[in-house]
């Protein structure tokens, strides 16, 4: 698996959610056992929702929501054997280049514990202590964007 033949897309069409959610359900509903009530939320409604495809499979998707001044990534799935190959990586760059793009300040997100040195990597920082959210550990992580110049 090459994540470098991986490319990031928005979702559009009702094909592409389909495969979004399919991705959500077999990694959290299906591997992480979160309730299909939490994972599927009002917030879908309105997000922003990205797919990595490789080869024109759809190996994984994240989404982003706007909190006013700041955009909220969540959502971040990769299917097991896409796991390790940048595809993480490619959803969370895609998601920060939206956010800057729509001149969001900063990015946050509530990582799983397990996940927290992914997202230091990409620059995050912790913002308190562990919490519980759908029985996994968790923690709120920031990126500050600085402004833009042009």
């Amino acid at each position: 698996m090459n994540g470098d033949a991986v490319h990031i897309v928005a979702v559009a069409g009702p094909l592409a959610m389909e495969s979004a959610y399919r991705i959500r359900r077999h990694v959290f509903i299906e591997e992480q056992s979160v309730p299909e009530e939490i994972e599927l939320d009002s917030d879908d409604a309105h997000a922003l929702h990205v797919i990595a495809y490789a080869n024109d499979r759809a190996v994984g998707t994240a989404r982003m929501v706007s909190g006013g001044d700041y955009a909220k990534i969540g959502r971040m799935a990769v299917e097991r054997e896409w796991r390790g190959c940048g595809v993480g990586r490619r959803l969370l760059d895609f998601l920060i280049g939206q956010a800057r793009d729509r001149g969001y300040g900063r990015v946050v997100l509530n990582a799983q514990l397990q996940a927290e040195e992914f997202y230091l990597k990409a620059g995050f920082s912790p913002d308190g202590p562990p919490f519980e959210e759908a029985g996994i550990p968790h923690r709120f992580m920031r990126l500050e964007l600085p402004p833009q110049t042009s």
